[in-house]
């Protein structure tokens, strides 16, 4: 059997049975707080794998280890960020999280700043532009995702891009619409064991493979940056002064979404079933943060070693080559059925949280003004909203052109981490943060963020790191404006006295 076949067959074998696990966990859903949120009862380690899953997505299998294979020890400064950003989420976040969503019966992390601020003057419109945010910045990213599952497909197995597109949306869409955030959580762990184990088991064998192996590059780590030049070797890139502090301070920010900002990861910690469920997360998350990040930069370090530093046009594509080179074809199939299953996490991710913030949002509470509807009809209207969005991702990947859906993707990280993560832990660490400064502080970090990145001062300084300014700036000074004088004379429960915010 040719190795393109097999792959190929070990790929739909696995996309079958994992559409077939989806399907099934669907069966427990029964009413919209099992379809948004698994009914607040999921495990840890379960919630943990998930959010690993969800968060690093193509970018550890594919991006960074293509970043680490083009830039060489600099791209620590990136992996340190993340994994910092990730234990401290995990260790001083997520468990205030999931006592939030439970006491204020959050269905979805819009939902959770809209009722945390209930009495706020400016509900609506951090309802509005809460949700406007999410859906905005996750729709392209799942339009992108679906790309790039195509584009996998395409130059792994040979499939037309269109093909891989189409089945990549067959995958997700049915269990998703089905399951909801049940089938989603426990794919993802399926997803991220299958991640761990490429990102674990690749470089490991990839620095055995090179120490042996005569006619590569190089014999090991250390000479092949040596041959590949003086900038792979620096832990600056060959910046200096001044300029090597805000190259590092740029990729350090990527610490700053994971601070609440990121609401498809946020979902996961309200979702969580109790402390125990937490504290087992939190150690499987940290631990998979590590080995993750450390496995990816081997990745794309073991590819400099087998293949030189420029002999791959595409450098994202270095892990599959990496694992096509050194494994038997049947081992090297399922690493690569590893990258496409990281694109798929992100995915349905992203849909039921896209489609959740609408129906909780927007389409229950603005256009059906909260009329009341058996748990049944409301399970149906949120599983009607999952199709069309998965409907119009889908559309999306065949109207609009690679170049203009990357462009916002490439910015969609910090756009969305810079004004939430302000926006999390203003309201979960400061009594006296206001219901307006969380509109203010989402509509300046969301703007703010967006300018800079596309003026010619992110070449120099990043958006991950400035567009946080003015996300801070609003929180801080609009409290000051409005602490005392934010509340409305009647909240959302009908509750006519008049307190303090929070």
């Amino acid at each position: 059997m040719e190795n393109t076949t097999l792959n190929l067959v070990i790929l739909l074998v696995y996309m079958g049975g994992l559409m077939g696990f989806g399907l099934y966990q669907g069966m427990k859903v029964k009413n919209t707080t099992d379809l948004n949120m698994g009914g607040r009862a999921v495990p840890g380690w379960a919630c943990a794998l998930s959010e690993r899953a969800t968060a690093e997505s193509a970018w550890c299998l594919v991006g960074f280890p293509g970043f680490a294979y083009g830039s060489g020890l600099v791209s620590i400064w990136v992996a340190i960020g993340l994994a910092l950003g990730n234990i401290f989420a995990w260790t001083a976040l997520a468990n205030r999280m999931r006592k939030e969503a439970a006491k204020y019966d959050a269905q979805t992390y819009v939902d959770w700043i809209v009722k945390r601020h209930a009495k706020s003057k400016a509900v609506t419109a951090i309802r509005l532009f809460g949700s406007f945010v999410v859906i905005f910045l996750f729709a392209f990213y799942v339009e992108a995702q679906v790309i790039g599952g195509g584009k996998t497909l395409h130059t792994l197995f040979g499939l037309p891009v269109t093909i891989g597109i189409i089945l990549t949306m067959v995958v997700i869409i049915p269990y998703t619409v089905w399951g909801g955030f049940q089938s989603v959580v426990y794919t993802d762990c399926v997803q991220s064991v299958l991640m761990i184990f490429t990102l674990i088991v690749a470089p490991l064998y990839g620095l055995y493979y090179i120490s042996v192996t005569p006619g590569v590059y190089a014999t090991s780590i250390t000479e092949a940056l040596k041959l590949a030049g003086p900038t792979f070797m620096d832990w600056t890139a060959g910046a200096k002064g001044i300029f090597a502090g805000f190259m590092i301070a740029s990729n350090f920010a990527w610490i700053i979404a994971y601070l609440g900002g990121c609401p498809h990861l946020t979902v996961r910690f309200m979702a969580m079933k109790d402390d125990a469920a937490w504290r087992m997360g939190r150690n499987i998350a940290c631990v998979w943060t590590v080995l993750g990040y450390s496995g990816a930069i081997l990745i794309g370090l073991v590819g400099i070693a087998i293949f030189g530093p420029s002999n791959i046009k595409d450098a994202e594509m270095i892990m599959p080559l990496v694992v096509l080179k050194i494994f038997p074809p049947a081992l090297a199939a399922i690493c690569v059925t590893g990258a496409v299953a990281a694109m798929l996490s992100t995915a349905d991710s992203m849909l039921i949280v896209t489609s959740s913030e609408f129906s909780e949002n927007i389409l229950k509470p603005i256009i059906m003004k909260d009329k009341k509807l058996g748990a049944k009809k409301e399970l149906f209207i949120s599983r009607c909203v999952t199709v069309v969005v998965g409907l119009a991702a889908l559309a999306l990947a065949f109207l609009l052109p690679d170049s203009m859906v990357y462009s916002i993707v490439s910015f969609a990280w910090a756009s969305m981490g810079n004004p939430f993560a302000v926006v999390t832990c203003m309201t979960l660490l400061w009594d006296k943060y206001t219901g307006t400064a969380a509109l203010w502080t989402m509509v300046f970090g969301f703007f703010g963020t967006v300018l800079w990145q596309i003026s010619p001062m992110n070449a120099i300084l990043d958006a991950r790191l400035m567009g946080v300014f003015p996300a801070l700036f609003a929180a801080y000074f609009v409290t000051k404006l409005t602490y005392g004088r934010d509340n409305v004379t009647e909240d959302v429960s009908g509750d006519t006295d008049i307190i303090g915010e929070n």
